[in-house]
């Protein structure tokens, strides 16, 4: 029976989603413009971030680019934010953006060297928590000096890597055979229990990955973008940066590691399980085979991978370039001396990145709203208004609070701006400046593991290509999260409440930190976006 030319508009609308998706969709379009124009553009600006958060959630069912981008472009066509805005966060961010399409890109060229160094690390380690803890604790230290982005792109890379291999040959092909990992259908009925529990073993393993990079990247003024704007208003240098979050970052550093061992042990919240037996002969077996038959070309590749990764080590730990710029030198290095040198056999590797490049790009049109819009004013003027620790703790919760539905980056330039106002106004003292920039810096940072919106690590993993074929959705992350999120918010603000100001103090007595002069934040311009 052929379909009408009406009901053929609406099964293209948003493809395979879901009917009531698709209704809910058209339900927020209508609505916004109607709470916008007749209620209040403030309320409507507040709906729009829970319509689009709600795509985020609901990224399984259907990519979030096509309904946020709906969202996106009707908030700049009734007005609630402008084209020009929307350029400038885009101009602003072009470093994050740069980073997602050529660093992500470069990691591709990466792949056989780091499935080498990591199927060595998961055979070999046995221990399920001692390889938890591995993961945490590379992830950690990767991150305080390289991007957390970049830290997850090579964790999820390699877990593809993992993932393709066993599902090869649970399919009954062999391991260097082509074959579409995305379906089930030709699983072995007696493998099947075998791959839903590799898939919450590899899904623990990025997990723990993620929670890593937010761990480290709290740590460093080059950990996250928004540590590099405060580290930058406030003055502050490398080892003060460092020195000033130690209070607070080492004792939840510690308590991360604690959490770590002990969701595995007692499997709290889908962690602890085990790889399976199946699968770990499937990937010695593979290791043996891939040993046998390296030639001499694919040692050369793999040497040649090793220097690159050296340089890239190097690269973005002395910030040598923008991270982006680095990473094309990666693709540019990688493929001339690996002879990859064919269009199409490049353009593989842009295939990741560029989705979730376009999404970031929708992202940054709902923060576009969100200033013009005023939304998180009230709760600045709030908090601004409270005086001693409180304000401190404050602080420390509402950029929590706000950096898990939002972005933390963005979310952190708006504090730190309106703190240095208020410096420069005279309504705070120059050490009650770096007491609240520390309270905004991890505020950022740590409460905003709960959900995807917070940390852009998370979000990137949620929306690749692997999310789906673990079984990862946007309530599972937040399910997985939880008790880091509980113990990493909770230590974050009992290190503000009872650490900082004794060991800041003390720091001050030892000639470790330094006081400083109110000019030191008040030359500096305002920053805005990332």
């Amino acid at each position: 029976m052929a379909i009408s030319l009406g009901n053929a508009f609406i099964k293209n609308f948003l493809g395979k989603a879901p009917d009531w998706y698709k209704l809910a969709i058209i339900a927020f379009l209508i609505i916004n413009p109607i709470v916008f124009f007749l209620i209040d553009p403030f309320v409507a600006g507040w709906l729009l971030v829970i319509e689009f958060i709600f795509t985020l959630a609901m990224a399984l069912k259907c990519y979030p680019l096509q309904p946020g981008g709906l969202l996106a472009i009707e908030a700049v066509a009734i007005g609630m934010t402008s084209p020009e805005q929307v350029k400038h966060e885009l101009v602003a961010n072009i470093e994050v953006l740069l980073l997602l399409i050529f660093m992500v890109a470069g990691i591709y060229f990466m792949k056989q060297l780091l499935l080498f160094i990591f199927t060595k690390i998961l055979i070999n380690i046995k221990s399920k928590t001692l390889l938890s803890l591995s993961f945490v604790v590379m992830a950690a230290f990767l991150s305080a000096f390289l991007d957390a982005l970049t830290v997850i792109a090579v964790v999820i890379s390699v877990t593809i890597g993992f993932y393709s291999i066993y599902h090869k040959v649970a399919s009954g092909r062999e391991p260097h055979a082509s074959h579409d990992h995305t379906t089930d259908l030709h699983i072995r009925e007696v493998s099947r229990n075998d791959l839903e529990n590799y898939r919450a073993f590899l899904r623990s393993l990025l997990m723990h990955a993620g929670i890593g990079t937010a761990l480290g990247g709290v740590m460093t003024m080059v950990g996250e973008p928004q540590n590099l704007i405060i580290a930058d208003q406030a003055g502050w240098l490398f080892g003060e940066f460092i020195l000033r979050m130690a209070p607070v970052t080492v004792p939840v550093f510690l308590c991360g590691i604690v959490t770590c061992i002990l969701v595995e042990k007692f499997q709290i919240c889908g962690y602890g399980t085990r790889l399976p037996e199946n699968v770990r002969k499937i990937l010695v077996d593979f290791d043996d085979e891939e040993r046998k038959r390296r030639t001499n070309i694919d040692y050369a590749k793999l040497a040649i991978q090793v220097v690159i990764a050296i340089w890239l080590i190097l690269g973005l730990a002395l910030h040598l370039a923008a991270v982006g710029l680095i990473g094309l030198t990666v693709i540019i290095l990688a493929t001339s001396f690996t002879g990859i040198t064919e269009e199409h056999a490049l353009g593989k590797a842009f295939e990741e990145a560029l989705p979730f490049t376009a999404l970031l790009a929708v992202f940054f049109s709902i923060v576009a709203v969100i200033i013009d819009q005023h939304l998180f004013a009230p709760i600045i003027e709030m908090v601004l208004s409270l005086e001693g620790s409180a304000q401190m703790t404050m602080f420390y919760i509402a950029n929590g609070l706000l950096s898990m539905v939002s972005d933390n980056v963005f979310v952190g330039t708006v504090y730190i701006n309106e703190v240095k106002t208020a410096l420069i106004n005279g309504v705070i003292t120059r050490d009650q400046f770096d007491m609240l920039a520390v309270a905004i810096n991890t505020g950022t940072n740590l409460p905003s593991v709960a959900t995807p919106n917070g940390q852009a690590a998370f979000l990137f993993a949620l929306t690749s290509a692997l999310a789906p074929l673990i079984r990862l959705s946007y309530g599972r992350m937040v399910y997985m999260a939880l008790p880091y999120t509980i113990v990493l918010s909770l230590v974050g603000l009992a290190g503000i409440e009872f650490m900082l100001v004794p060991m800041t103090e003390w720091f001050h007595d030892m000639g470790w930190l330094s006081h400083h002069v109110a000019e030191a934040a008040s030359h500096i311009a305002p920053a805005t976006g990332h």
